[in-house]
Protein backbone atom coordinates (compact mmCIF):
# COMPACT_ATOMS: atom_id res chain seq x y z
CA UNK A 1 0.00 0.00 0.00
CA UNK A 2 2.82 2.38 -0.68
CA UNK A 3 4.21 4.31 2.22
CA UNK A 4 1.16 4.11 4.48
CA UNK A 5 1.97 2.99 7.97
CA UNK A 6 -0.40 1.51 10.54
CA UNK A 7 -1.10 4.92 12.10
CA UNK A 8 -2.12 6.45 8.76
CA UNK A 9 -4.39 3.52 7.96
CA UNK A 10 -6.00 3.84 11.40
CA UNK A 11 -6.61 7.56 10.87
CA UNK A 12 -8.16 6.91 7.47
CA UNK A 13 -10.42 4.24 9.00
CA UNK A 14 -11.55 6.58 11.76
CA UNK A 15 -12.23 9.35 9.25
CA UNK A 16 -14.32 6.95 7.14
CA UNK A 17 -16.30 5.90 10.21
CA UNK A 18 -16.97 9.53 11.10
CA UNK A 19 -17.98 10.60 7.59
CA UNK A 20 -20.01 7.58 6.49
CA UNK A 21 -20.94 5.73 9.66
CA UNK A 22 -20.61 2.03 10.38
CA UNK A 23 -23.77 1.06 8.49
CA UNK A 24 -22.56 2.42 5.13
CA UNK A 25 -18.97 1.17 5.26
CA UNK A 26 -19.71 -2.38 4.01
CA UNK A 27 -21.73 -0.93 1.14
CA UNK A 28 -18.89 1.43 0.21
CA UNK A 29 -16.38 -1.42 0.39
CA UNK A 30 -18.47 -3.57 -1.93
CA UNK A 31 -18.89 -0.71 -4.39
CA UNK A 32 -15.17 0.02 -4.36
CA UNK A 33 -14.38 -3.67 -4.86
CA UNK A 34 -16.78 -3.92 -7.81
CA UNK A 35 -15.29 -0.81 -9.37
CA UNK A 36 -11.75 -2.14 -9.07
CA UNK A 37 -12.86 -5.51 -10.45
CA UNK A 38 -14.53 -3.87 -13.46
CA UNK A 39 -11.45 -1.73 -14.10
CA UNK A 40 -9.17 -4.78 -14.01
CA UNK A 41 -11.52 -6.67 -16.34
CA UNK A 42 -11.63 -3.80 -18.82
CA UNK A 43 -7.87 -3.34 -18.79
CA UNK A 44 -7.34 -7.08 -19.23
CA UNK A 45 -9.73 -7.12 -22.21
CA UNK A 46 -7.97 -4.13 -23.75
CA UNK A 47 -4.57 -5.76 -23.29
CA UNK A 48 -5.80 -9.01 -24.82
CA UNK A 49 -7.30 -7.13 -27.75
CA UNK A 50 -4.07 -5.26 -28.44
CA UNK A 51 -2.00 -8.46 -28.18
CA UNK A 52 -4.41 -10.22 -30.54
CA UNK A 53 -4.17 -7.38 -33.06
CA UNK A 54 -0.38 -7.45 -32.88
CA UNK A 55 -0.22 -11.20 -33.47
CA UNK A 56 -2.66 -10.88 -36.38
CA UNK A 57 -0.48 -8.18 -37.94
CA UNK A 58 2.64 -10.31 -37.55
CA UNK A 59 0.91 -13.30 -39.15
CA UNK A 60 -0.18 -11.22 -42.14
CA UNK A 61 3.41 -10.17 -42.84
Amino acid sequence: MGNLGPMEILLIGIALLIFFGPSRLPELGKSLGRGIQEFKKASRELTDSVKEDLTDDKEKK
